[in-house]
């Protein structure tokens, strides 16, 4: 028996897979692709806080390397300047799924995470012990837990009997990485239907983003199907040939009614699906796996009780939620209407105020998450800034501390603190900082005497000059104390 299967090698999946081997779990991967290359240039991009969560793990420069950084997002016709955020990577990486995926399949190998491929999974069968997970190719395998990673159709979601509600879609789009024979146009186009263009990948291949007349059924899409839609639209199919891949997508927008029933649970597209404008999909889908990596690995190793799973939902699915509500407004302003373009007018002059556009730029950076962890210091569930501490050891950066995504208790002055029963499992840290303490939308804030980290980066429990809390923090997001 394994101790968890994923189910799903996309971004979420593999991020999970990384996170529970650093966790000491015993976790496969299973996915029914036979290659990873065929993720294809589906996703766009990654944000400033899924940067930010690579860069814990120690791997944020692979992707760096390969990208391109772009310092400004768009809400409606807004622009807004990204590079004011206090972060150390104030902005958006372009970067297409398949790369993304390549990364993050490397960073996983060498962690040592079996992926079994050509595993298409056909059903799951819960008991009170585990579960049994049912493979097309006849066969099964048996985990004490089993995430669903596996996109928004996703079988585990299905089985498992959790709901997935929200707003039907409104109209589809085709997607698609094919080769051309005519000239391309410089520009792309928007009319009354949505967007459409054309992107040269560079390699020979076009990449089309084409949106469709009518909804288009659940099914793929053909090339015969690409060709009329792009002569209706430009008047010419461009010789389109030889496709790599053609998928479809629409702006329906669900989220499951529970990340977690018993034994299995949902992460990524399985748990939440919503218009690709923005590019929020792949980040909302990297954070879940790092909020429920290290939380499933303290439950699977006897270190927390099952209650410490419940908080993947609690924090999660209000996090999830609140970006889907960004992604359906923004989708508003995908197509040419007069009635759109004079409500993104007065939101152009809205966002011109000061301090406005940081609201929103938090929310698409995802900088702005904060858990709900009680009262308390601003800090209180929100992610730890990455500071340049200096240590008994030397100088280094907080998010250095984190490769090994153990928590991990900062002491800046103050009072004694040690993790005391806890010392086999927290990270004990002196250190000194000079300078402010700036939260993104918060400000600056007055520096604490010490902080408890969570593997996630978030912050659990914040010290002023007083040890009060900490003992609760400990025992709440490490397990027990050690007898």
């Amino acid at each position: 028996m394994h101790d968890v299967v994923i189910v799903g090698s996309g971004p979420t999946g593999m991020m999970l897979a990384g996170e529970l081997r650093l966790a000491g779990v015993d976790v496969v991967v299973l996915e029914r692709r036979e290659s990873q290359g065929l993720a294809g240039s589906r996703g766009g991009g990654i944000h400033a806080r899924t940067i930010e969560l690579l860069d814990q793990r120690g791997i944020a420069d692979r992707f760096l390397a390969e990208g391109k950084t772009m310092h400004a997002a768009t809400f409606g016709s807004t622009r807004l300047d990204l590079s004011g955020l206090p972060t150390r990577h104030p902005y958006t990486l372009a970067l297409f799924q398949n790369h993304i995926e390549r990364l993050l399949l490397r960073w996983v190998e060498e962690l040592g995470v079996p992926i079994r491929r050509s595993a298409e999974v056909t059903g799951i069968v819960p008991d009170d012990e585990g579960v049994d997970v049912r493979l097309a190719s006849s066969g099964s395998l048996r985990a004490r837990y089993v995430v669903g990673a596996d996109g928004g159709r996703s079988v585990v979601r299905r089985e498992a009997g959790i709901e997935f509600v929200g707003p039907d879609a409104t109209r589809s789009s085709l997607i698609a990485e094919v080769e051309v024979t005519e000239e391309l146009p410089q520009t792309g186009k928007v009319d009354e239907r949505g967007i459409h263009g054309l992107h040269p990948m560079g390699d020979g291949t076009v990449r089309v983003v084409l949106t469709e007349a009518e909804l288009g059924p659940i099914t793929e899409p053909t090339l015969e199907e690409l060709r009329r839609g792009l002569i209706g639209v430009f008047g010419t199919d461009f010789g389109v040939h030889s496709p790599r891949w053609l998928s479809r997508f629409t702006d329906a927008t669900r989220q499951a009614a529970s990340y977690r029933e018993g034994r299995v649970l949902l992460a990524g597209d399985a748990a939440h699906v919503h218009s690709p404008t923005g590019g929020l999909g792949i980040g909302l889908g990297v954070q879940d796996a790092v909020n429920l990596g290290w939380k499933l690995g303290q439950v699977v190793r006897g270190v927390s009780g099952e209650e410490l799973l419940d908080t993947y939902h609690a924090e999660r699915h209000p996090a999830g939620a609140r970006a889907l509500k960004y992604t359906m407004a923004q989708s508003l302003f995908q197509k040419a209407d007069p009635r759109q373009e004079a409500l993104r007018d007065l939101l152009d002059e809205l966002l011109g105020l000061d301090g406005t556009s940081t609201l929103v730029t938090a929310l698409i950076t995802g900088l702005d998450v904060a858990y709900d962890l009680g009262a308390g210091h601003p800090l209180l569930g929100r992610r730890m800034p990455d500071l340049n501490i200096v240590t008994p050891d030397g100088p280094v950066r907080v998010f250095e501390l984190s490769h090994q995504a153990r928590p991990m208790l900062l002491k800046f002055g103050g009072p004694w603190l040690d993790a005391g029963a806890w010392t086999d499992r927290v990270q004990h840290v002196l250190a000194t900082y000079n300078g402010a303490w700036e939260l993104p939308v918060v400000g600056e804030v007055a520096a604490p005497t010490a902080v408890l980290v969570r593997p996630d980066g978030h912050v659990a429990w914040v010290g002023e000059d007083s040890a009060e809390g900490l003992t609760e923090a400990l025992t709440t997001w490490c397990g027990a104390a050690r007898r």
